[in-house]
C-alpha cells in the first residue's frame, strides 16, 4: 500500500484554487479567459509558484501552437480552400441521408484534424443547411452527428484540439519532475500522428452509432428556415410589413421573353428581382438591371412578402417554390444577405438619383427601399433624388459590402457579415499548411515552431493581412490556456497531485488493476471536461493519472495520452464550444444531447479503452 504524503498549506492552497476555478467556470460569475488571468495573478500571490513559472504559460509551445494553427485555419477560411472541398462532398452524398450523414461527419472530423474543431463545425454548417434543404431533412438528423464528429476528430493528430496540443508539454514537466521515481527512462514525445488509431477508431465508431440507432436517439426538430429569412429584429420593425423572404420563381417554358422593365414588377407587386439564373445555372445575373431580360426557363430570385409573390405567380404564370434550390448558391444566407445603409453628407450620390449614377453597374448590390421621414419608399426609388442622411435597404453579396463599406458614400448601420474571399490565393494557403506538416514530420522541427512557420508564410504571402492574423486569434482560448498551466505546475509541484492520486489508489487497494486504473482515469477527465473546460481538465489530470500509473505499475505516457483524448469526451451537455454552435440552427434542447450524448460518451469510454488496451499497451 502507498504510503500518503502528509497533506502541507500549500496543497491545501492548491486544492482551494481548484475548487475556487471549478466555482468560476460552473456558475459563470466571470468570463473563462479571465479565470487564467486570474490564476496567472493569484498563483504567485500565494507563493506556491514564483512568477516566472505563472507567466510560463504564455510562452509555452503549446500556447504558441494553438495560435499559429488559428491563423492557417483563418487562411485556409478566406481563400474558399474549405468551401470547393465542401461542393464536392455534397456531389458524392447523393440522397441517401445515412450517405450525406457519413459524407459531412467524416469530411467535418478531417478537417478538424488540423484545425479547431469550432472552425471546421462552423465552416460546414451553410453546406448543411443547403444540403438538408435541398434533400427535405430535418436538420436535426445531422448536425449531432457531424458536431461530435468535429468533436472527435481533433483526435487524429496532435494539432487537432487544445488538449492534444497541451500533452507533450505536461508529459515533459511530470518527467522532469519525477525523474528520480523513473530511474534510467528517459522521456519520449509522441509524435504528430501517434493518436491516429485511437481517433480513427472514435469516428468510425461515431458514425456507425448514428447510422444504427440515429432514428431512436436524434430529435426531428423543424427549425426555423433560416436561409430565407432576411431581415434582423430592428430591421424587421421598419421594413418587415412588405419585405420578409427571398423566393425562388421558375419560369416555364411557355413564357413570352420581356425586358425586366417591361414587367414593372416593383410597382406591381411592391417586390425586387435580385438573382436571374439562366442556362440550367451556368449563368447568373446576381445584379439584375432593367434592361436585363426574362425568358422561357429560367430561375428569377425575387426578395418580397408572400402575400405579393403570391399575386405575382398567378399573374405571370410562374411556379413559386417553396423554398430555395437553384439559387441556394448564390442567395444562400453564406453568401448574401440585406443590409442598411445611410447616406452621408459628403456622398457622391447626394442630389443624383440611383439611376443616374449607375447604382446597380458601380456598387453591384441591389437597392430595395428607401427609408425617408419615418416612412418607407418601395415605388420609383432609383428616380428619386437622394437627400443626406436617406437610408437605402440593399440586398447583395456580403464581399460586395464589404467592398462598398470602404467607399465614402454610404455608412453602414449594422456589422457585415461573411469576408472577402480570394481563392486565387488558394495554393499559397495550401501550400503553407503542407509546408508547416512536413517540417513537424519531415524534419521533426518543433510543433511550434513548424506550424508558426506556416502562420508566418500565410502572412507574407499576402493570403491574410497581418491585422486580420491578429484578429483570427482566439484570445480567450489563448489566455485560459496560458492561465491554467501555472495552476497545473502547481498542483505538481506542492504534491498535490501526487497527494491525490496516493488517496485514490488507497482508497481502491486490491482493485486497482492497470485495466481498472485507465477506466477510472477515463470517467473522472470526462466528468471533470463537462463541468470546466478540455483545457483545465487536462491540465489537472494529467499529473494526476501519470502518477497513478506510475504508483500502479502501467506506462504513464499511456495514461497521459488517455487524458487527452478523453478530455474530448464532452457530448452529454451544450457545454463544449461546438454543441452550442449547433444548438440553435438545430433547433435542440439540453434533453436532446442528454438522449445523443449518453450513449455516445459509454462509446467513446469504451472504444478508447478497448484500443490503448489491445493497440498500444497500457503497461509500463
Amino acid at each position: 500500500m502507498t504510503i500518503p504524503l502528509e497533506l502541507t498549506s500549500d496543497m491545501i492552497i492548491v486544492f482551494g484554487f481548484l475548487i475556487f476555478v471549478i466555482c468560476l467556470f460552473i456558475f459563470e460569475i466571470v468570463r473563462v479567459d479571465m479565470v487564467g488571468l486570474l490564476m496567472i495573478i493569484l498563483l504567485p500571490l500565494s507563493g506556491v509558484i514564483d512568477a516566472s513559472q505563472a507567466i510560463s504559460g504564455l510562452s509555452s509551445n503549446a500556447v504558441v501552437s494553438i495560435i499559429a494553427i488559428i491563423i492557417i485555419g483563418a487562411g485556409l477560411d478566406k481563400t474558399g480552400v474549405m468551401n470547393v472541398l465542401a461542393h464536392h462532398i455534397i456531389r458524392l452524398a447523393g440522397k441517401s441521408e445515412i450517405r450525406i450523414m457519413g459524407l459531412i461527419s467524416g469530411t467535418v472530423a478531417f478537417i478538424s484534424s488540423f484545425m479547431q474543431n469550432i472552425g471546421a463545425a462552423a465552416l460546414f454548417l451553410p453546406a448543411t443547411n443547403r444540403i438538408c434543404r435541398q434533400m427535405n431533412i430535418p436538420i436535426s438528423k445531422i448536425l449531432i452527428p457531424m458536431g461530435y464528429c468535429a468533436v472527435i476528430g481533433g483526435c487524429i493528430t496532435l494539432v487537432g484540439s487544445s488538449p492534444l496540443i497541451l500533452l507533450n508539454d505536461l508529459m515533459a514537466a511530470w518527467w522532469s519532475n519525477n525523474q528520480i521515481a523513473l530511474g534510467d527512462k528517459t522521456f519520449e514525445a509522441f509524435g504528430l500522428f501517434s493518436v491516429a488509431p485511437l481517433g480513427i477508431s472514435l469516428v468510425i465508431a461515431a458514425v456507425l452509432y448514428f447510422v444504427i440507432f440515429g432514428k431512436i436517439v436524434l430529435p426531428k426538430v423543424s427549425s426555423k428556415d433560416t436561409a430565407t429569412c432576411l431581415l434582423n429584429n430592428d430591421l424587421d420593425c421598419t421594413y418587415g410589413e412588405e419585405i420578409q423572404q427571398v423566393y425562388e420563381f421558375h419560369v416555364p417554358k411557355d413564357f413570352i421573353t420581356k425586358r425586366l422593365d417591361e414587367l414593372k414588377i416593383r410597382p406591381l407587386y411592391h417586390s425586387t428581382v435580385v438573382c436571374i439564373c439562366k442556362r440550367d445555372g451556368h449563368f447568373k445575373v446576381t445584379v439584375p438591371a432593367r434592361a436585363d431580360i426574362i425568358e422561357p426557363g429560367d430561375v428569377v430570385g425575387i426578395i418580397s412578402n408572400k402575400e405579393h409573390v403570391k399575386k405575382l405567380a398567378k399573374d405571370m404564370g410562374w411556379d413559386l417554390c417553396d423554398e430555395l434550390d437553384r439559387l441556394n448558391e448564390v442567395m444562400g444566407p453564406d453568401m448574401a444577405g440585406i443590409t442598411e445603409a445611410i447616406v452621408s453628407p459628403r456622398s457622391e450620390l447626394v442630389g443624383k438619383t440611383l439611376h443616374q449614377v449607375y447604382f446597380r453597374k458601380r456598387y453591384h448590390v441591389n437597392p430595395l427601399a428607401i427609408y425617408r421621414k419615418n416612412k418607407v419608399q418601395l415605388e420609383d426609388i432609383s428616380e428619386t433624388k437622394i437627400q443626406p442622411g436617406d437610408t437605402f435597404l440593399l440586398y447583395g453579396q456580403w464581399e460586395k459590402f464589404h467592398l462598398l463599406q470602404r467607399k465614402p458614400d454610404l455608412v453602414f448601420t449594422e456589422y457585415i457579415q461573411g469576408v472577402i474571399m480570394h481563392p486565387e490565393k488558394a495554393g499559397f494557403a495550401v501550400a503553407c499548411l503542407v509546408l508547416a506538416l512536413v517540417l513537424a514530420l519531415g524534419f521533426k522541427i518543433q510543433l511550434s515552431i513548424a506550424l508558426l512557420t506556416g502562420a508566418v508564410g500565410m502572412i507574407l504571402t499576402r493570403v491574410l493581412s497581418l491585422d486580420e492574423a491578429y484578429k483570427g486569434v482566439d484570445w480567450m482560448t489563448v489566455f485560459l490556456l496560458a492561465g491554467l498551466i501555472p495552476l497545473g505546475l502547481a498542483f505538481e509541484k506542492t504534491g498535490a497531485a501526487m497527494y491525490l492520486s496516493n488517496g485514490i489508489t488507497n482508497a481502491m487497494h486490491g482493485y486497482l488493476t492497470p485495466l481498472n486504473m485507465f477506466l477510472l482515469i477515463g470517467i473522472l477527465t470526462s466528468f471533470f471536461t463537462l463541468v470546466i473546460s478540455n483545457v483545465g481538465a487536462v491540465v489537472l489530470m494529467i499529473p494526476l493519472a501519470m502518477n497513478m500509473a506510475l504508483q500502479g505499475g502501467a506506462d504513464p505516457r499511456m495514461a497521459a495520452m488517455l487524458v487527452a483524448i478523453t478530455a474530448s469526451n464532452t457530448f452529454i451537455l451544450p457545454t463544449h464550444q461546438v454543441n452550442a454552435l449547433i444548438m440553435k440552427p438545430g433547433g435542440y434542447h439540453v434533453k436532446d444531447y442528454i438522449r445523443a450524448g449518453a450513449g455516445m460518451t459509454l462509446v467513446f469510454i469504451t472504444v478508447v479503452i478497448l484500443i490503448m488496451y489491445f493497440f498500444y499497451g497500457i503497461y509500463a
